[in-house]
């Protein structure tokens, strides 16, 4: 297959496509951040990298062999139902507002199949989705198959899609022994003891947003994963007493990665790309319906 994934990041596409099985002759990825190129490149060498989609005019797509599927997770900083200190903007912000670029691209090339994410939105953002894309949506959390929620929406014409089988991942499945963990994830703050029954096990006493507070229970899922800008906004876990950060290893498992796949980058660049990334298992439980 001829593939195009449109905000390919570092390359969870073409995971997904080998994890499904499918024969990739050439894989295409727009992209603009530097180091999620590299990341993807480093895995995937053949990789050919595009660049910014808002470039990719005529001439450029014309230069293309004809797509088989086109994929893509168009921004979504102002379509997250999620509060947040600013005010949400819709499919008029700008970074959101590139989901018209996909459509663009979408409707010139008439791939086969074509794929699209995004995040739960407001009911009225979703419709015009819908009515944009000419097709009814499938709504799947990750956590179906991984140990973090997840709750995304897919647009998809691949046909006869079910839901993913509850595999019963938790969070202590992907987590590394505290033994092997470095001093430096562990955090030294006093914390409130929620219980052993609760999904937020734990409640760092830190000043900060009630959110960056919240320490997981290694028995039930991690929260969904999301960029990272410093300041305690890691996901946490409570284990051998203790409360600490997770690791980049494994945010990576907790997406279904490999170990190490985003190494050679700060801890905050790699848990940005991850958190920004698909969760692989359910992208290529989609892609395996392809026939």
């Amino acid at each position: 297959m001829n593939i195009l994934n449109l905000f390919d990041g570092i390359a969870c596409g073409r995971v997904a496509a080998e994890r499904a099985g499918l024969e990739v002759e050439n894989y295409y990825g727009s992209e603009i951040e530097t180091s999620s190129m590299q990341v993807a490149l480093s895995n995937y060498p053949g990789i050919i990298e595009l660049g910014d989609i808002t470039l990719l005019d005529k001439t450029e797509l014309d230069k293309l062999p004809p797509i088989d599927l086109l994929m893509g997770g168009s921004p979504c900083q102002d379509l997250t139902k999620t509060k947040q200190d600013r005010e949400r903007k819709g499919l008029e912000g700008s970074k959101s507002m590139l989901f018209y670029e996909y459509l663009r691209i979408l409707r010139y090339l008439k791939p086969k199949y074509f794929l699209l994410e995004n995040v739960e939105m407001a009911k009225e953002w979703e419709d015009i989705f819908t009515k944009e894309m000419g097709i009814e949506p499938i709504k799947i959390n990750s956590n179906l198959v991984s140990a973090a929620d997840r709750k995304r929406i897919y647009w998809t014409n691949i046909p006869g899609i079910t839901q993913p089988q509850d595999k019963g991942l938790l969070l202590k499945d992907i987590l590394i022994p505290a033994i092997g963990v470095p001093i430096k994830y562990w955090y030294n703050k006093p914390f409130i003891y929620n219980g052993d029954d609760k999904k937020i096990q734990c409640t760092l006493e830190i000043n900060t947003h009630n959110l960056l507070k919240k320490v997981y229970n290694m028995n039930n899922k991690c929260g969904t994963l999301t960029c990272v800008s410093g300041g305690y906004q890691e996901k946490k876990v409570y284990q051998d007493g203790r409360c600490r950060k997770l690791m980049p290893e494994e945010y990576e498992r907790l997406h279904n990665l490999k170990d190490n796949y985003t190494s050679g980058f700060s801890d905050t660049k790699r848990y940005t790309m991850v958190g920004n990334g698909w969760e692989i298992n359910t992208i290529a439980h989609i892609l395996s319906f392809i026939k």
